[in-house]
């Protein structure tokens, strides 16, 4: 894995030994999570397993080492490069996003400043999520996404940690770079966790394709109405909507006449359907694609691709 080092770089000298020891394929690697007092944690595969202090997986957390507060201070001391307080915007939201598109996620004791959190401290529970590129996983995927009028307006439906974010990526950069049956489009990316584009200083790290142009760690809402004003998308790509700004936005994206490629999560269609924030978008039909990710451990695994009205295309 490319990232390999800049995720051991940033953990504290033992538990950076255990991993060592313990000889991980990287590229399967999705989460490293510590809790101080309580046992390591990886997740690879879609697989949990703990971590012996010799680096051994067992089912027994018993065995496992048990993760101290130097360790989990040291590591986030690494995160912050000595300078957590430079990452307080970030930490407010319960997270930091590391170079390569990696994300952080934090937990422990909130400060409030009126009824906002205004930061986090005493930290206690870090959860490492890897990000992967995997280039042609939407190869299967991507000619159910044009119908006679071209790109389909197009919503990923999936549980958590199942992959829509990779798939979403692989999309963007597909459908940007065009090939012999499509040409390339101008895509905007609203890449408010910085996982899409994996950007370092704004500069992608990730392929997201070459007409591809990025509002990095921008709120979707804003970042959708900027991207129309000001670059003329053709299409725009979006992770993880949810909020009701975001369906305004979405609105005034489909008004504007470019083509939209969202994620949200949910195990199926039903399941979204039946959410009151997303009614008026599912009896109008606005979105032309559902594509349904399941609960399994390959990553972006398509379990059925819908047409605007429901009805199974694959």
């Amino acid at each position: 894995m490319k990232d390999k080092e800049e995720i051991m770089r940033i953990l504290s000298l033992h538990i950076r030994q255990i991993l060592d020891r313990a000889d991980l394929d990287f590229d399967r690697l999705q989460e490293i999570r510590l809790r101080v007092g309580r046992p390591f944690v990886i997740v690879q595969g879609g697989r949990e397993a703990f971590l012996t202090e010799e680096g051994a997986r067992t089912g027994d957390f018993r065995r496992a080492w048990q993760v101290t507060a130097q360790e989990l201070r040291e590591t986030m001391e690494l995160i912050g490069k000595y300078s957590l307080y430079a990452y307080e915007d970030e930490l407010r939201q319960g997270y930091l996003t590391l170079r390569g598109g990696h994300r952080v996620g934090v937990a422990g004791k909130t400060v409030l400043e009126g009824d906002k959190v205004k930061s986090i401290r005493y930290i206690s529970c870090i959860n490492i999520r890897l990000s992967h590129e995997v280039p042609g996983c939407a190869d299967r995927v991507l000619p159910y996404l044009y119908g006679e009028h071209g790109l389909c307006h197009t919503l990923i439906i999936s549980p958590p940690r199942c992959g829509k974010t990779t798939l979403l990526r692989d999309l963007v950069r597909q459908i940007s770079n065009g090939d012999e049956r499509h040409k390339g489009h101008t895509v905007g990316v609203v890449d408010e966790r910085s996982e899409i584009c994996g950007c370092y200083m704004g500069i992608p790290g990730n392929d997201v394709g070459i007409r591809t142009d990025v509002m990095d760690a921008c709120p979707k809402a804003e970042g959708m109405m900027m991207l129309v004003r000001s670059m003329a998308p053709e299409v725009i790509a979006v992770d993880e909507i949810g909020r009701y700004e975001d369906i305004h936005a979405i609105e005034t994206v489909l008004y504007s006449g470019c083509r939209l490629i969202a994620t949200v999560h949910g195990s199926d269609l039903a399941d979204i359907q039946s959410k009151p924030l997303f009614q008026r978008l599912m009896a109008e039909q606005v979105f032309e694609r559902y594509i349904i990710l399941g609960n399994s451990f390959q990553t972006g695994k398509v379990k059925e691709i819908l047409d605007g009205g429901g009805k199974p295309l694959c």
